[in-house]
């Protein structure tokens, strides 16, 4: 079972930009020294909710202060990049680190991000097949054009190419889709690409989207150790204490406030109406569904989880208590006192 850090450089309430992105970095660096197996950082754009606005960027910083610990996009978003420009900067990764980038992408929302980026609510609503198709092919080509609805361009070289080096069966970064919606998961499962799911979703939501992968993974005709062998991540949230009940409060002191702020920040581009969580609500909902208490308790989660729905890759939100010590000493206990338990 491998468990990383999902990482959003979220700012709460009276904090900085300056000391969420600090905590960002630490994390990252704490979890390297845990014996942590991952990274995950996400991407926003003009919200508090998340103050880092390229995953990407970020993930570079941390390769280079770090030597074994995978880095990913969780994730990337899609529709306001073009995909040529991520796909070099993938590679880059990829070759520069020895293999140790991921690049999540995803859809993102209706935000005004959409207008800033010129990228326009086709490329949300729409577009996002035709861009992830580029970025696929610019990964695993030596020549790309494009004749698309949205990108058109002559043949040119593929520079540099990931596939000089190579690291397992596939050459090239891993690709890993987010995946909130029937339509995203046979899209992820056409492709043959794994899924990263939402924190929201219980552990049934899980299994049925995964069900629902291979469904749709064998009817495209990926063979059956692909099917097997996808390496799906959840995301979820982790929190260690002494008694469930001391992790839980530290959350729900803290993840409220947050969620509240960086929520309400969201703009759609288009003025459609945004049905909110309550964020209390949302926070002990988390609380329950995930590891968040005594680390006996934290690692039967994730092996319930791993039982229930085969997934064996975990991105944990570890920051959820909002202060940098606090952060980096749940990322410790999660190495020190969990992992070692799940074998």
């Amino acid at each position: 079972m491998r468990v990383g850090a999902f990482v959003l450089a979220a700012q709460f309430p009276g904090q900085g930009q300056e000391e969420a992105l600090h905590r960002a970095v630490r994390t990252a660096e704490v979890a390297e020294e845990s014996g942590l197996d991952s990274v995950w950082l996400a991407e926003h754009h003009f919200v508090p909710y998340g103050v880092c606005p390229s995953a990407v960027t970020l993930a570079a910083l941390l390769l280079g202060r770090t030597r074994r610990i995978q880095v990913g996009t969780a994730v990337s978003v899609l529709p306001t990049a073009h995909p040529v420009a991520l796909g070099e900067q993938a590679a880059l990764l990829h070759i520069t680190s020895g293999g140790r980038f991921s690049l999540g992408v995803g859809r993102g929302g209706p935000w005004v991000d959409l207008e800033v980026f010129g990228a326009g609510i086709d490329a949300y609503e729409s577009g996002f097949p035709e861009s992830l198709d580029l970025l696929l092919s610019w990964l695993r080509g030596t020549s790309v054009s494009a004749a698309g609805e949205r990108f058109r361009f002559r043949e040119v070289p593929v520079v540099p190419r990931p596939q000089e080096l190579r690291c397992g069966e596939v050459p090239g970064p891993e690709v890993i889709v987010a995946c909130t919606s029937p339509a995203s998961v046979r899209l992820a499962a056409e492709r043959g690409l794994p899924m990263l799911l939402g924190m929201h979703s219980n552990d049934s939501d899980k299994a049925e989207m995964i069900a629902l992968w291979r469904t749709h993974a064998r009817a495209a005709g990926h063979p059956p150790e692909t099917v097997a062998g996808a390496g799906h991540v959840a995301a979820g949230v982790a929190q260690i204490a002494d008694r469930r009940a001391e992790a839980a409060e530290t959350l729900v002191k803290a993840m409220p406030g947050w969620l509240k702020q960086g929520l309400d920040a969201h703009v759609t581009v288009d003025g459609r109406y945004r049905a909110m969580r309550d964020p209390v609500a949302y926070t002990e909902m988390l609380c329950a569904i995930h590891p968040v208490g005594p680390p006996r308790l934290a690692a039967d989660r994730l092996a319930a989880t791993a039982e229930r729905t085969g997934i064996t890759r975990f991105a944990m939100l570890v920051e959820g208590s909002g202060d940098v010590a606090a952060t980096e000493e749940n990322v410790r206990l999660i190495g020190a006192e969990v992992i070692p338990q799940l074998g």
